[in-house]
């Protein structure tokens, strides 16, 4: 059940600043929720959640008053530039099957006019 209803990234960041302890006397560890009620849900939790069930304790993060981890902010920024580039393409991709079946329309023309031009000589 622990595995299947979370994930834990290992970040201490916030909990370290507030020294938040759970009944271990070790700092949470901030996760995500898994289950079908809270999907994705960032939470704190016991370091050994998974290994040891003593320990509950369990406090749900506060989006607002989270600070992101600089890593977090320059995969986000990644992820916005790498969309960006993927809409260029798509639309580069478009422009160049267009211009290829015009092309394509008008060689195919093209050879059909030769053709008969050359039916009236035969």
């Amino acid at each position: 059940m622990a595995s299947e209803s979370s994930r834990s990234s290992r970040s201490r960041g916030s909990a370290q600043k507030r020294g938040i302890l759970c009944g271990h006397g070790e700092r949470p560890v901030l996760r995500v929720s898994g289950t079908k009620e809270n999907p994705g849900r960032r939470f704190w939790g016991c370091v050994y959640y998974e290994v040891n069930d003593e320990c509950h304790f369990f406090r749900w993060a506060i989006p607002e008053a989270r600070s992101e981890d600089p890593h977090v902010v320059r995969l986000k920024r990644k992820v916005v530039v790498l969309k960006a580039d993927m809409k260029a393409c798509e639309w580069k991709l478009k422009v160049a099957a267009v211009f290829g079946m015009v092309g394509w329309v008008g060689c195919k023309n093209l050879a059909m006019k030769v053709e008969m031009v050359e039916m009236k000589f035969d």
